[in-house]
């Protein structure tokens, strides 16, 4: 059988090359100020901060009402105690729980707790138990609320957007301060407790519809490649839970020092900026109107600090700014009490209100940067134990302190303890070092 030839036209022709496809660009992230799903989080926490403080104004109403004012401050003082001592358990839950649950679930408790006591005093005059009894749930709730609320940024933003998030909550809780506590003050007025009570209820419950709608991504996995925050199995109790958060923090490179930082800056700022102010501007002859304006400074540089890191997003050497803003904010309270007129104390209570708030912000944008995201809520709950439960108990110190001393020498050491905290912080590398990601805005 003879071969047919079998003509190869293409047997030497070259293959068409094919260009390679291009790259995908980088998504962009979107700046917080711009996400909807992060303004519907911050809403529902000004909600939440602004019916704090009706709350607060109602239950002082109430019961000086019903008692006398060793009685009024027994009822204010009491609810403290649950918060304090219950708070690190509050972290526990936020971690095994997840957040999310935790948040959703105190705020229904306190709208539910808060509406029915209102209900209750539109048709009683109230008893100084049941408002002891109001003031013990709702520092419970609290100290549910609180680590788990400071446990939500990271799982509803990416982590660039991290430091803009503290700097939107910073606003928040200037924009509740200044509107929450006349707006309680009108409706006792008006309204009287119930009626003040109802509606703290309300902003409860409406915060609570908006945090309903915030859409939560899943727990990111555990980098295996970070040495220093490898979680320990899974614990069989939350006291075994709360031990090994506590370890974590102490080994951790960044988180055991910021810690640290967080506590001392706390106890000297906290005792000189509250009851110390007052004294201050009773021993000056400065009234309340002068009081009320150093107030008014430390909140327009507060808010300013909050308002430079929504709009900034991310500033660099993160860890190293945090320390000496420390640093510098303890000179600023010292010279509160030093300076010799009103104005020039104003000066210095907004550089002191600039830089805590700058530092409060960095520390808790460092704080959601470096945690692992199982230890979170543990980890919030200890700073926030530092600055809501420890740190309260200067003020008898402050005030002792005051009068044996005077105001100069207590803010002088006051400065000195928050001072020796940024200067602690600089001497540990890990933390002078830290970084936050940058935002891509």
């Amino acid at each position: 059988m003879s071969e047919t030839a079998i003509p190869r036209t293409t047997e030497s022709a070259p293959a068409p090359a094919v260009a390679p496809a291009p790259a995908p660009l980088p998504k962009r992230e979107r700046p917080a100020h711009r996400d909807a799903n992060v303004l519907r989080w911050l809403a529902a926490y000004t909600m939440s901060m602004v019916g704090d403080s009706v709350y607060y104004t109602a239950l002082a109403w109430a019961a000086a009402r019903s008692g006398s004012p060793t009685q009024a401050g027994i009822v204010l003082a009491v609810g403290a105690v649950p918060r304090a001592v219950l708070m690190l358990g509050g972290g526990v839950l936020a971690d095994r729980w997840g957040p999310r649950r935790v948040v959703i679930g105190s705020d229904a408790a306190r709208s539910v707790v808060i509406l029915a006591i209102a209900a209750v005093l539109f048709f009683t005059a109230p008893g100084l138990w049941l408002l002891i009894a109001v003031a013990l749930v709702f520092g419970v709730v609290d100290a549910l609320f609180l680590p788990a609320v400071g446990a939500l940024p990271p799982r509803i933003t990416t982590a660039g957007q991290l430091a803009r998030v503290q700097g939107l909550r910073g606003l928040a809780a200037r924009v509740a301060n200044v509107t929450g506590g006349p707006l309680g003050g009108l409706l006792v007025a008006f309204g009287g407790s119930a009626g003040a009570f109802a509606v703290a209820g309300g902003l409860f419950a409406v915060s609570l519809v908006l945090l309903v709608s915030v859409r939560m991504a899943p727990l990111p996995a555990h980098d295996p490649t970070r040495t220093d925050s490898e979680p320990a199995p899974p614990a069989a109790s939350a006291w075994s839970e709360l031990t090994d958060g506590l370890r974590y923090i102490r080994r951790h490179r960044v988180l055991g020092p910021l810690m640290l930082v967080i506590a001392l800056s706390e106890l000297g700022f906290v005792g000189p900026l509250n009851l110390g102010l007052v004294l201050l501007a009773q021993e000056r002859g400065w009234g309340a109107g002068g009081m009320g304006w150093i107030v008014a400074a430390f909140g327009v540089g507060a808010a300013a600090a909050s308002l430079l890191l929504a709009v900034r997003g991310s500033l660099p050497r993160a860890g190293l700014v945090l320390c000496l803003s420390v640093v510098a904010g303890s000179l600023a309270v010292a010279a509160v009490a030093y300076v010799p007129t009103i104005t020039l104390a104003a000066v210095a209570g907004l550089l002191v209100g600039l830089l805590a708030g700058l530092g409060g912000g960095l520390c808790g944008a460092l704080t959601q940067t470096v945690t692992e995201p199982g230890y979170l809520g543990r980890v919030t709950s200890v700073a926030t134990l530092f600055t809501l439960g420890i740190a309260p108990l200067s003020y008898p110190v402050t005030g002792a302190a005051v009068g044996l001393w005077g105001t100069g020498p207590v803010f002088a050491v006051s400065a000195a303890v928050c001072a020796a905290g940024g200067a602690l912080g600089l001497a540990f590398a890990a933390l002078r070092r830290a970084e936050l990601p940058g935002a891509r805005a």
